[in-house]
């Protein structure tokens, strides 16, 4: 895996994240509205590493892996969140079983850490003239 890989995950990620979120809190997000607009940020954090990246992939890899970091630790936060409240017993307000959206959580939790890892990986000079 290399840059291209998770720059290509941020931008899929920085775009379906905040719509997925959008769909699970839209009748409840004025109870809570941090809830909702902490996913947009993640979002544009995602894409602006991604850009950072397409524009020039050394200088912007430091964009791309502190936007992978943050996430991550938003994706860690969430589902075992989400797990606290599935063993507690409370309904999500997903449209889908709080089960699946654990799920859900968990895969993006995983894709955090492999993108993040991708990124942080030392970018051979040649490799940066033929991308960037």
């Amino acid at each position: 895996m290399t840059i291209q890989f998770s720059r290509c995950l941020a931008i899929v990620l920085g775009i379906l994240t905040p719509v997925a979120e959008t769909v699970r809190r839209w009748n409840t997000w004025k109870k809570d509205p941090a809830s909702l607009f902490d996913d947009y940020i993640l979002g544009a954090f995602l894409l602006y590493g991604a850009w950072q990246v397409g524009r020039s992939v050394h200088n912007g890899q430091r964009f791309l892996a502190a936007a992978w970091a943050f996430t991550f630790g938003m994706a860690y936060l969430s589902f075992f969140g989400q797990l606290d409240r599935l063993r507690a017993g409370e309904v999500d307000p997903a449209p889908i079983a709080s089960k699946w959206v654990l799920v859900i959580k968990g895969i993006g939790l995983g894709l955090a850490v492999v993108a993040l890892v991708v990124s942080l990986r030392r970018i051979p000079e040649t490799h940066v003239r033929t991308l960037g």
